[in-house]
């Protein structure tokens, strides 16, 4: 099948596929996947036009709703830190976007700057599996608990009711705090949104949305568990890539020797895919341990880091 906006001909079930195998492992750690299509696109189809960000935050657009779903529906959606990311992040990736193709057009500069980038997010999360593994504590997380309760309910069906929910104890201009499993978790309202605002941009040049970076930095930084941080970041990315794409696509005709706008009909293949791996790999979280989730998320960032910067060397 041939796609004239990306330049590209490839068969029509290889980006659904991909899509799925990707999305149902990294929406575990609420992460859409784009992070991974990227370099897929990239350097296995010959994507390499400013258009393959807007490409793939259309397939943030097609595939996230699944996720969300699942993740409301069980209870674990901090809609407070969900309203602060989507906030702080909506600004940045406009700003991203325009540098994107103001100063990156060039796909070996870009490659360079997405493998740094992946590069800090993967080293984030090694450096904290690692910290936790030499000193573990003897009392069990939150995330510990959750999963194992998780697991015991998980060969009764009509069981997910049971499971502990998310509850917001506090939501301000200066403070998020919310119980999970016994446990209360306290954030700053101000440093999510900074947070979030940094992030927008490198999201808006990268076409991920976002939530491949933030959703790390609530882990390892903010001591968020994963299993109540992964929705909001999915919906943090959804909403911004919406505003992404718009964006693309709005200011396409003021770079008529550039292709900027997504490939629509390459981006709805990958989007059906992901759609279906997120809705499988939400349902099936909460049974997988948070630790082996980050482990995944860090060895898939680190691997393409290393691809991309290695590359641009040669």
């Amino acid at each position: 099948m041939n796609f004239p906006v990306a330049g590209i001909e490839v068969n029509p079930f290889i980006p659904p596929v991909t899509a799925f195998i990707i999305s149902f492992f990294t929406s575990m750690g609420g992460v859409s996947g784009a992070f991974l299509l990227l370099p897929f696109q990239v350097s296995v189809l010959g994507f390499n036009t400013p258009a393959v960000s807007s490409t793939n935050q259309l397939f943030n657009i097609v595939a996230i709703p699944s996720g969300v779903y699942r993740y409301i529906k069980e209870g674990r959606m901090v809609w407070p830190l969900t309203w602060v990311v989507i906030i702080g992040t909506l600004p940045g990736v406009l700003i991203g976007a325009f540098l994107r193709i103001q100063y990156l057009p060039n796909p070996k500069n870009f490659k360079m700057f997405a493998g740094l980038v992946l590069l800090y997010i993967g080293g984030r999360l090694l450096k904290d599996l690692l910290i936790k593994k030499k000193s573990e504590k003897n009392k069990p997380s939150a995330e510990e608990q959750f999963q194992k309760l998780a697991r015991e309910y998980g060969s009764n069906q009509g069981q997910e009711r049971q499971l502990p929910r998310v509850v917001v104890k506090k939501f301000n201009l200066s403070r998020i705090a919310y119980e999970f499993y016994g446990e209360e978790f306290d954030v700053s309202a101000p440093g999510i949104m900074a947070l979030s605002f940094i992030v927008g941009i490198i999201g808006g040049v990268y076409g991920i949305g976002g939530g491949a970076i933030i959703a790390p930095f609530f882990v390892s930084f903010f001591r968020l568990p994963v299993y109540t941080v992964a929705g909001a970041a999915l919906m943090g990315t959804f909403v911004t890539s919406v505003a992404g794409v718009l964006f693309y696509q709005l200011i396409a005709p003021l770079y008529p020797k550039m292709t900027v706008a997504p490939d629509w009909a390459l981006g709805f293949l990958f989007g059906i895919g992901g759609f279906a791996g997120m809705y499988c790999g939400a349902r099936l979280q909460k049974f997988i341990p948070a630790k082996i989730i980050k482990w995944i998320l860090a060895g898939c960032i680190l691997f393409i880091a290393g691809q991309y910067i290695i590359g641009y060397f040669m």
